[in-house]
Order: structure tokens, then sequence, then C-alpha cells
């Protein structure tokens, strides 16, 4: 019988949901982080006791109790989320067993079902010079199985991205401020004349981080050094660590966070990433 077959990205990242949910749950659970600040709910009153900070006291609530009241708060919920997928030539590049493209559809498979716990509603985009695949508006229990089948049929296009219509389609979906995840390159030249020039326009709206994959074979030339040809490629590989390197701390003194791992270590440091960003507020 004639039948169409859809082969669903690779997920190898799930076994690590789990323990991150958990995770995520210890910081809205029992233990209730006593933080300031516009990045965190309110959860609750409870007594002082010593070694609260004082700031966090409740004056009002306090005059009307017989004891000292403070505020306790949870990491936010019911947040949005952006994540916006490069999908041109620089996406094609093979890392590893794969492409920069798989590597980072396993990172937002992994990252959309924590958020998914997480209570956020969350939006995918994937991009290059024109919308490849589009997610909207979708949270809950279903929303990894929609991201699955988003990114399911979306390949590397072999042109250079339009940032600057990236940027424009982004801002035309995100209306309120909103976590926008961007998978893209931190090669020296792709961030100079794509991602600088358009960064601003997103990083006063909202809070952006630039997600992106290493690839493990330079850092290992980078510790070869038995014979003269690899020292050779070690001063290679030195000199494209060290230019990353200068990339990633440029971005992070404009106030853009950057998350630049080997595919294996690639969803994992973009989870962990996500719930520091959640316990201390920053969303």
């Amino acid at each position: 019988m004639p039948a169409r077959v859809r082969a669903l990205p690779a997920f190898r990242a799930e076994r690590l949901l789990r323990s991150k949910v958990k995770r995520l749950q210890h910081l809205e659970g029992s233990n209730v982080a006593n933080l300031r600040g516009q990045g965190t709910e309110f959860d609750s009153f409870r007594e002082y006791v010593a070694g609260d900070d004082v700031r966090a006291i409740d004056w009002r609530a306090t005059a009307r109790a017989t004891d000292v009241l403070v505020r306790t708060r949870r990491p936010e919920r019911n947040r949005h989320m952006l994540m916006l997928l490069d999908t041109g030539r620089i996406s094609a590049g093979r890392v590893g067993d794969g492409t920069r493209l798989d590597a980072s559809i396993e990172a937002a498979l992994l990252l959309g079902g924590l958020a998914a716990a997480a209570g956020d509603t969350v939006d995918l985009l994937a991009f290059d010079r024109r919308p490849r695949a589009e997610v909207r508006g979708v949270g809950g229990k279903g929303l990894q199985l929609k991201l699955m089948h988003a990114m399911a049929g979306i390949t590397p296009a072999l042109v250079d991205t339009d940032s600057a219509g990236l940027v424009r389609a982004a801002v035309q979906r995100t209306r309120r401020r909103s976590l926008v995840v961007w998978f893209t390159s931190l090669d020296g030249a792709a961030v100079e004349e794509n991602l600088l020039p358009v960064l601003p326009v997103l990083a006063q709206r909202h809070r952006v981080l630039i997600v992106s994959v290493t690839d493990p074979e330079i850092a290992a030339a980078a510790t070869r050094r038995d014979r003269l040809l690899d020292l050779y490629a070690a001063a290679a590989a030195e000199s494209v660590l060290a230019e990353r390197a200068l990339v990633q701390e440029s971005l992070r003194r404009t106030g853009i966070a950057v998350v630049a791992a080997s595919p294996e270590r690639l969803p994992e440091a973009l989870a962990d990433e996500y719930l520091e960003l959640k316990q201390s507020g920053a969303l």
C-alpha cells in the first residue's frame, strides 16, 4: 500500500530529561527560593528566622500579624521562549557523527521538554532565507512531540542565512519580553557579519541566549604535539579557540549569554543554563 514514513530526529539526550525535571521541581518545591526582584514570583509568607535577608520582610503583612513575616518567592512559571534555529549553510558543517543542525535539534528537544515541565510556552522558528518550520504558542505535554515533528523534515540549506530577516521574523512573532534562544555558529567572521549588527534589536526587547556547537576535533588537535605536523595543527586549533573565546567574552559583555559545547555536551549544558536562569530569576 502507498504510504509515507516520517523519520523523527534522534533524541539521545532524552535520558537526561527526568533528572533535569527533578532539579526544576526541587527549585519550585520544598526549597522555595527567597529571592528579590522582578525575576521571581511571590509564593507565600513565612515567619522570619535568623539569617533571612531583611529586605525580604513584608512590613505590611507583619503589621497585621503577631510575628515578623518574610515573602518567599519561587522561580517564574508561564514565561515565553522563542527558539531560533539557523538552517543556513553553517548548520551543514560536520561535527562529530552528524551536522551542527543535528546537534542543535537534539539540544532544542531537551530544552523544549524542560520548558514544558516548567509551565512555559514555546515558539520555534527554523529559518535561513525563509521560514523552514514553525511551532507557535505550544506548552504542556504536547510540546515536545510537536517540536519533534516540526523539526523532522528540516535539512540545512546551502545558502547564507539572512540574519536581519530572521530577527524581523522573531520580533513579529514575539511581542512580550521573552527568552530568545538562538542556535547558530560562533565563528568570528559569522558573528561579525551576521550576529553583531542585528543582536541589539533582539537584546533591547528580550533576554538573548546564543547556543553554538563546538567541534571536539579542534580541541583535541590543540593538545597534540607529538610530531612536527601536529605542532602546526595545534597552533591553528589554538588560534580558533582563542578567537572563539574572544567572541564569547564580547557577547557576554553586552549582556548576551552564551552556551558553547560539543554535540554530546550541548543538550545538558543548555538545560543547565536554562535552570540557572530560572533559579536566578533572570528570565
